[in-house]
């Protein structure tokens, strides 16, 4: 299987506008278990995160800029969280409690609530919501928004929960200018490999993981040549008759089961 480079030049972006050609990097964090692609090496910092129990839980911002336009990966580590609130309830004295359920780990509903949670902070901001919805990548449910800033620049923001990590990706940019679809459509999730992830039907957090997408490797993959990301091709004859590939968000093959929904249909 193809391993995804820590970092690697990805592509060169023609602009719209004044010419310039703008070389764009594809970024994996192994330590966070995502990819996506930045305009440059993004600078990493450690934060805290307050949750929505009062629990405060690592987190790290990966930021980069491209002239007035802003992006950033925020992931939050719940993994210990049912640990954590044990630790603030020992002691807690379950007869003397003046509300109910005040000894009670609320650690179940920290994770299911974990995107509704980050998406409250969006809808608190001086803004104009002008899209919030459903919706995955590479099968990994989500939320997606779209706000209007105040100063006229628009904010594009992916949520998702994968393996008990909150992702909140989010590219900024200014009045006029077009969506940040480089940063929006390549991200996606790696394992600990550095493989990347796509399952074969939607992945919600908490429940069992269903299989995943097995991507090809050059000798057992049809030459996809000329694909852009979110194509895919139907094979009448030859080694892979009766087949359909795409290209994922990677530039990587892989074969699409027969009633699932493409990267068009799924990616963000």
């Amino acid at each position: 299987m193809r391993l995804i480079a820590l970092v690697s030049a990805a592509f060169v972006l023609l602009a719209s506008g004044p010419a310039f050609a703008q070389e764009w990097i594809e970024y994996a964090s192994q330590e966070d278990f995502f990819t996506v692609n930045f305009p440059v090496e993004p600078t990493v910092r450690e934060i805290t995160f307050p949750t929505e129990y009062r629990a405060t839980l690592p987190a790290r911002v990966y930021s980069a800029e491209n002239g007035r336009s802003r992006y950033s990966v925020t992931v939050v580590d719940y993994t210990d969280i049912q640990a954590v609130h044990a630790r603030r309830l020992e002691g807690c004295d379950g007869a003397s409690r003046t509300e109910a359920n005040l000894c009670t780990n609320p650690w179940v509903g920290e994770l299911r609530g974990a995107l509704d949670y980050a998406v409250a902070e969006f809808l608190q901001r001086d803004a104009k919501v002008t899209d919030y919805s459903y919706y995955n990548a590479e099968r990994v449910e989500g939320r997606r928004l779209q706000i209007t800033n105040a100063d006229r620049s628009r904010t594009f923001a992916a949520i998702h929960m994968h393996e008990n990590r909150l992702y909140i990706f989010e590219g900024t940019v200014p009045q006029g200018a077009p969506p940040p679809g480089l940063f929006q459509q390549s991200l996606g999730f790696i394992d600990e490999e550095g493989i990347r992830v796509r399952y074969e039907s939607p992945y919600a957090n908490l429940y069992p993981a269903p299989p995943r997408v097995q991507y090809g490797q050059e000798s057992d993959a049809p030459d996809l040549t000329g694909m852009q990301m979110g194509e895919t091709r139907h094979f009448t004859e030859g080694p892979f008759a009766g087949q359909t590939w795409g290209v994922d968000g990677s530039g990587g093959p892989y074969r699409v089961e027969e009633g699932s929904a493409t990267p068009s249909q799924g990616a963000p």
